[in-house]
């Protein structure tokens, strides 16, 4: 066709062209755009392909016809990305500018419209949402007693029969609702379904009906774990049990144990218990399994392991067992080693600890007979000490195979670690009471050098911190004992505990000191901050600070 064909109002196309041997001259076509410039140069805009500069010749000589309806409508501006795979359906000359107006559509032949997409199949109602799942029969296990008892709530079950496809190995329909709305369909094998639980083969139909060709159905309502139910069902199918159980977890065997129990899978309870045995637990799973047995009841025979591990009946009882890694910890030579194991300790001590405890608490006795054990060696340590001593006052550090201040400083955190504990039982007062009897100690005291003595001092600070923190109800004459015994010694030391504190909170002391010295009776009250105030006028900073107490005192309480 040799004329021009007109295109639109709002734009033009001008084609020439010879025959099939000559070139044809072509125009570059022009859209209607904001800027009414000619199109910019752009990598889709590629020359025609022979097919069709074949069709727009004047040979073809015929109107294009009108665009399908059918065909989809393109982006705009596809990348070269999204127009790989199109296969020629968007036409290379196609205008990309951005401040088009609208595209100039191909003249040459329209591509078949793409497929539409079949519609999806209706789906049917249900009140809740299923998940199906086929499960592979199995071969049929031989069925055993019952090895556990329950005392829980029935799940509610539903039998139906309907006319169905009779003949297949997959003859049974499962639903389980859960109590959180949640449903499972299962279709599956009715003869290892019935052969694995006494549950499901009392609701099950007979042979009979079997043979005669009738569907079955099974509903089991008020699910309360829905996961783990439907676990137990498949582990009737599942060939290699303990491979199972263990790529889901202790935590999700013990689920599907009780599961197992509840609709009397025994084969799946020796399955559980038996993989459960086997692997360690954390402290959350043996909580797990505690609350589990005190529910359940399970056979003697297949449980007898794992209660061993949970009821250690043969073995001592916990009291004891505390008792020994105390006598352990004091007994230690390494500094090392012992405060890794008083940590150990402290943590099974806690109250928030998981690890059983006995309802009568520790063995008092036991703990304070440990205590007489390391003053004993204390004491042992300060005559070696004194013995040690020469004339210049100056200890002799070494003898044995350890330092002698470090065999004393060990015996110190030994009495001030077992105070904590005492504390923590509320047992401390006898041990109040036995550091301020102490004569031997006091004696020795005046005796020893000052880089032995301080560490008396050292437990004597961690009695009064107890004391003026309230922590400790001591009656009056046993208060009065203790500072009339340890407090002039705190005051001489209070300058080696501030350089060599071993973790001492020094303001701590100093603040409970006072407190402490508060609660003693007036007369005593003024005798000790005499002694105070004069040994604080000479020593300054070397003398712990009672300026608060003191001064509680002083608004005409005290005659001078």
């Amino acid at each position: 066709m040799a004329g021009d064909e007109a295109r639109g109002p709002r734009g033009q196309r001008r084609r020439g062209g010879g025959g099939g041997g000559g070139g044809a001259a072509r125009v570059r076509p022009r859209a209607w755009c904001c800027s009414f410039a000619g199109a910019p140069d752009s990598p889709d805009l590629r020359p025609l392909p022979p097919s069709a500069a074949a069709a727009a010749s004047p040979a073809a000589g015929r109107k294009l016809p009108p665009k399908s309806p059918s065909a989809p409508s393109f982006h705009g501006s596809p990348t070269s990305s999204r127009l790989a795979g199109l296969g020629g359906l968007i036409d290379p000359r196609r205008i990309l500018s951005p401040g088009r107006v609208s595209p100039i559509d191909p003249d040459g032949a329209v591509p078949p419209p793409l497929p539409l997409p079949l519609p999806a199949p209706p789906a049917a109602p249900a009140a809740a949402t299923e998940d199906a799942a086929a499960v592979v029969p199995a071969e049929q296990p031989a069925a055993v007693p019952a090895l556990a008892s329950v005392s829980v709530a029935p799940l509610v079950a539903v039998r139906e029969e309907g006319p169905g496809a009779g003949g297949g190995a997959l003859d049974l329909r499962l639903l389980l609702r859960g109590r959180d709305r949640r449903c499972v369909h299962m279709e599956l094998d009715s003869r290892v379904l019935c052969g694995c639980s006494a549950f499901f083969a009392t609701m099950a139909p007979g042979v009979d009906a079997v043979v005669g060709g009738g569907g079955k159905r099974i509903e089991v309502d008020g699910v309360e774990n829905l996961d783990a139910f439907r676990a137990a069902v498949e582990l009737m199918y599942e060939p290699d049990p303990m491979r199972w159980l263990a790529a889901a977890g202790v935590s999700h065997a013990i689920d599907v144990l009780e599961v197992c129990s509840s609709i009397v899978f025994n084969r799946g309870i020796k399955s559980c218990l038996a993989y459960i045995e086997a692997v360690p637990w954390s402290e959350n799973e043996e909580e797990k399994l505690k609350n589990l047995f005190a529910r359940l009841t399970f056979d003697e025979e297949i449980s007898q392991d794992i209660l061993a591990r949970l009821r250690p009946h043969s073995w001592k009882s916990s009291d004891d067992l505390t008792v020994q890694l105390i006598q352990s910890v004091t007994s230690s030579t390494k500094n090392g080693a012992r405060k890794d194991m008083q940590s150990l300790v402290n943590g099974l001590l806690s109250k928030s600890s998981v690890y059983q405890k006995d309802s009568s608490g520790l063995n008092k006795e036991s703990l304070y007979q440990i205590c007489y054990s390391c003053l004993e060696s204390l004491v042992d340590l300060f005559e070696e000490a004194i013995e040690s001593t020469d004339h210049t006052g100056q200890a002799v550090i070494l003898r044995g195979s350890r330092p002698l201040i470090e065999r004393v400083s060990s015996q110190t955190e030994n009495l001030n670690w077992l105070l904590d504990i005492l504390v923590n039982n509320d047992m401390a007062e006898e041990f109040v009471e036995l550091w301020a009897k102490h004569e031997r100690l006091i004696r020795m005291h005046e005796q020893a050098s000052p880089m032995i003595r301080y560490e008396l001092s050292r437990i004597s600070a961690c009695v009064f911190i107890v004391l003026g923190k309230g922590k400790v109800q001591c009656c009056g004459d046993i208060r009065s004992l203790l500072f009339q015994a340890w407090f002039s010694t705190m005051l001489l030391d209070f300058g080696w505990l501030q350089r060599c504190s071993k973790g001492l909170d020094i303001r701590s002391l100093e603040e409970n000191l006072g407190r402490g010295l508060l609660t003693l009776p007036l007369r005593q009250q003024q005798s000790l901050f005499e002694e105070w105030f004069q040994f604080y006028a000479t020593k300054g900073a070397e003398c712990p600070n009672l300026i608060r107490a003191f001064q509680a005192r002083c608004g005409g309480t005290y005659s001078f």
